[in-house]
């Protein structure tokens, strides 16, 4: 009896040992799997799964913590994926050379303050909600588009397309397209159109300025 017992425990710790080493493995075989999917995708996919994956972070806190905090997590991953800069000079479109340099840097960095803002405001829970990004991007040009998809029960997917073109510090985010088509960009700039003159600025910074204080509730100044 004590035989039985005894090997019924050894058998016992050995299946412990093995449940544990199972469960110890597992984070490096996802791990694996996901680098694996990483490799085998499109180089320009990269900065948008990075930045998604920061957006998710921020999502998942969602109102437990204040804007200004999210909005702090959300920045670099923002200056990471996004040429801000390029973006900018397009949207404001041939006043921009005309601006004085100083009033290029404020307005740039209203801009980014602006483009980090409507993020965090836009996406503030991670509830019922899954990103899908592809990982074949199609050629428009030298630039290549990323598809991503963002699904929530019982709503329809809202499909966000990134145009990425390749840079000296890699690929950047130069557009973003709204159900594949609405060019943020074009947008942008039927908006700014009206608010920029040859060397001034001011009303654009005003502006987006209102907007990031409308945004976050006036908890974030741009």
């Amino acid at each position: 009896m004590r035989y039985i017992v005894s090997i019924m425990a050894g058998r016992d710790k050995v299946l412990a040992s093995r449940r544990q080493l199972i469960a110890m493995s597992l984070p490096l075989v996802l791990a694996a799997r996901q680098a694996a999917a990483q490799a085998a995708a499109d180089p320009a996919t990269v900065p948008v799964t990075q930045f998604y994956a920061v957006l998710l972070d921020v999502m998942k806190d969602g109102h437990s913590l204040p804007f200004p905090q999210r909005y702090q997590l959300l920045a670099p991953a923002v200056d990471a994926a996004f040429d801000l800069q390029g973006i900018l000079r397009i949207s404001v479109g041939s006043y921009w050379s005309t601006l004085p340099p100083a009033q290029q840097q404020t307005l740039l960095q209203v801009f980014r303050s602006y483009t980090i803002a409507n993020y965090v405001a836009s996406f503030h829970s991670d509830k019922d909600r899954t990103i899908v990004i592809q990982p074949v991007t199609r050629a428009v040009g030298s630039e290549r588009v990323v598809t991503t998809t963002i699904t929530k029960r019982d709503r329809d997917p809202l499909r966000i397309d990134y145009v990425m073109r390749e840079e000296d510090a890699g690929w950047k985010v130069v557009d973003v397209l709204l159900d594949g088509t609405i060019s943020r960009v074009a947008v942008q700039r039927s908006d700014f159109a009206s608010l920029v003159s040859a060397g001034d600025a001011t009303p654009l910074i005003n502006s987006l300025r209102s907007k990031v204080s409308t945004l976050s509730n006036g908890s974030v100044t741009a």
